[in-house]
């Protein structure tokens, strides 16, 4: 079976084909098929958003899809930056680092220090059927930018058992812990519990 990633990120791409492979499934970026959908994320929870995307491809290709949406979940901040971690500060911010500085100048002084990447992952049959799997990585946030790998909020994210952020991490060990990752165990967990093989 053919899936088409509703995304142009390779890396994601990589991820989800070392997993869904297993049970005959070959991904796809949309870009691969010609697909350009411009999707405006108005969901208010990565539930919501993931469907969104989802919805919005395959509608536009009539192929099994897989989309994914997550973000920075940070206790202190009420849960901000959330579902809105990539648009963080709006147009002031226009880099990650624009958008990391303004998150430690809005932890400044606060004790708690604790948050959570978050990924929900939707995968779509065009006969209505979904799977919907969610995943995530708790850690702490740092009081400054320590470590140069990764990307996004990686270099203030502070991994307790790993003893180091997520910037610091050689990326086949961050793929190994990372909210995507956990979203795609569950995500396989429940493929192999319906048999999925059933369904193609």
């Amino acid at each position: 079976m053919r899936v088409v990633l509703a995304s142009q990120n390779r890396h994601k791409l990589k991820e989800l084909q070392a997993i869904l492979s297993q049970y005959g499934i070959e991904v796809v970026l949309q870009s691969e098929l010609g697909i350009c959908v411009d999707v405006e994320e108005t969901g208010q929870t990565f539930e919501e958003n993931s469907m969104i995307k989802a919805k919005a491809v395959m509608e536009s290709c009539c192929l099994p899809t897989i989309a994914d949406d997550s973000g920075l979940v940070v206790n202190a901040l009420g849960g901000a930056p959330g579902v809105h971690s990539a648009r963080y500060g709006g147009k002031a911010c226009k880099t990650d680092l624009d958008r990391t500085k303004l998150l430690l100048k809005a932890m400044d002084g606060m004790e708690d220090r604790t948050a959570s990447f978050v990924c929900v992952i939707t995968f779509l049959l065009p006969n209505g059927k979904a799977f919907v799997a969610k995943g995530s990585c708790d850690g702490l946030i740092t009081n400054e930018i320590i470590g140069s790998g990764g990307f996004g909020y990686d270099p203030v994210f502070y991994v307790p058992q790993e003893h180091c952020t997520l910037a610091e991490l050689p990326e086949d060990r961050k793929n190994e812990i990372s909210h995507r990752a956990n979203a795609l165990r569950a995500l396989a967990e429940q493929l192999e519990k319906e048999q999925f093989n059933d369904y193609q």
